[in-house]
């Protein structure tokens, strides 16, 4: 039976810098499940190359990011995110920006995630918490999993001046003005992937807009 999870309530866990077969300078920051109907999986989270870009394998959600990658100003982040197998469950996982104090349970950022059903959400963490920053909503532009339990799906944040466009696979989806729990986008940048997740992600980085 599939269950619909959004992000549910976590407790944080130290960040630790990745085992040796992660990517040098990659660090992950787990949040256990506390909910005794949506349990964690077995083992722990994991970051490697692989190929172009990144295999993730999260037993439990956690954001994945570098301390020397962050954004300023005007910039587009983005991501291709490949499903490797759907769990059944509707898991979040995307993009994360504007953040700050990754490692610590003063966490600070905002999220750009999909799921299988094709559906997206805008969040803001702060600390244990979060706040809503645009209702859910469903999307055609979404591909969902195929009949082998996989799919593709490029995210994009686009921060302009004075307002930031969410698109999926090309298309926007979104457009928020950069103020409330939208104004901070300078920051640390990563991905954020839910437990249950086995992930491929190519094509991630940040450039420069034209002001």
């Amino acid at each position: 039976m599939k269950r619909h999870i959004a992000l549910a309530v976590f407790t944080l866990a130290a960040a630790v810098t990745l085992v040796a077969q992660a990517p040098k300078g990659w660090m992950l920051h787990s949040d256990h499940s506390t909910e005794a109907q949506d349990p964690d999986a077995p083992g722990a989270d994991k970051i490697m190359a692989m190929g172009s870009g990144l295999h993730i394998m999260a037993p439990q959600a956690a954001v994945f990011w570098q301390p020397a990658d962050t954004a300023s100003g005007n910039y587009t982040l983005k991501g291709t995110f490949t499903l490797n197998k759907s769990t059944g469950y509707l898991e979040y996982y995307g993009l994360i920006f504007g953040g700050s104090n990754l490692d610590s349970a003063q966490q600070q950022y905002l999220y750009f995630v999909i799921t299988d059903d094709g559906t997206w959400l805008i969040k803001r963490r702060n600390g244990a918490g979060t706040q809503e920053v645009a209702d859910k909503m469903a999307s055609a532009a979404i591909k969902k999993p195929d009949a082998k339990g996989t799919c593709t799906n490029t995210l994009e944040v686009r921060v302009m001046p004075e307002k930031i466009d969410f698109a999926i696979n090309g298309t926007v989806v979104k457009s928020l003005p950069k103020t409330g729990a939208a104004a901070k986008t300078d920051g640390i940048y990563g991905l954020r992937i839910n437990h249950h997740l086995d992930m491929q992600v190519n094509e991630f980085g940040v450039s420069k807009n034209a002001a």
